[in-house]
């Protein structure tokens, strides 16, 4: 199917993903993780979004973030670039492109798929094979959400206060719900959706969605229209 548009939406939770070229690293040691993490932290403050999840593995980056206005992703998105990539190139004598192509985005159903996005993205590392266990990945924001240290990147989302009303009934209720697995429908749910550039959500979502962007959000099924008699 063709790729449709990218689509952002002001307020609205995105999921993000970019990978290295060709599968190559774009993290080699700490000095790499929390150079782009403090520039992250900067980009996110300086174009106004809010940075709900993330988890840096050594050869992606995935995010969750709501902007506040059209341009405000796509402009971070570009700093980060331009303030990363000469960095790492200059430090591992490389030259050019650093990423996959643009990033891929997927606007976010908050109310239904929010917390799935934000462990598929934390338990990113596991799945990968990079750590035994969700907590043991000191490059997810996952330690955040748990309580287990705070993080100034990330800003949380109404979703995660609704788990409790105090930090500690949220940090419990978190690390409670990360400890179940996603379901192999859950993640191939929320794949198939930031891969492609689909809204992740409910119908009824993406048809109010549709409205509100006043434009196509999914793709056309094949074939020539139905024509009535």
């Amino acid at each position: 199917m063709a790729r449709l548009p990218r689509l952002i939406v002001p307020s609205q939770p995105h999921y993000i993903i970019q990978r290295g070229l060709n599968g190559q690293p774009v993290f080699q040691d700490t000095d790499d993780y929390t150079t782009f993490l403090g520039w992250l932290r900067t980009a996110a403050r300086t174009y106004k979004v809010a940075i709900h999840a993330y988890a840096l593995l050594p050869d992606q980056l995935h995010m969750l973030a709501t902007p506040s206005d059209e341009e405000g992703l796509g402009q971070m998105m570009q700093w980060l670039g331009r303030c990363y990539v000469p960095y790492y190139n200059q430090k591992y004598g490389r030259a050019g492109t650093l990423w996959h192509g643009r990033f891929k985005t997927s606007v976010v159903d908050a109310a239904n798929f929010l917390l799935v996005c934000s462990r598929y993205i934390e338990l990113a590392a596991v799945r990968a094979g990079l750590s035994p266990a969700v907590e043991e990945y000191p490059w997810s924001s996952y330690a955040h959400h748990a309580g287990i240290r705070p993080d100034g990147v990330v800003t949380d989302h109404p979703a995660y206060w609704s788990l409790g009303n105090t930090p500690f009934q949220r940090e419990a209720a978190y690390i409670e719900l990360s400890g179940q697995h996603l379901s192999a429908a859950q993640i191939a749910t929320v794949e198939a959706a930031v891969l492609k550039g689909w809204p992740l959500g409910t119908d009824q979502y993406k048809k109010d969605l549709e409205q509100k962007a006043r434009r196509q959000v999914l793709p056309a099924k094949r074939g020539r229209p139905f024509k009535q008699p």
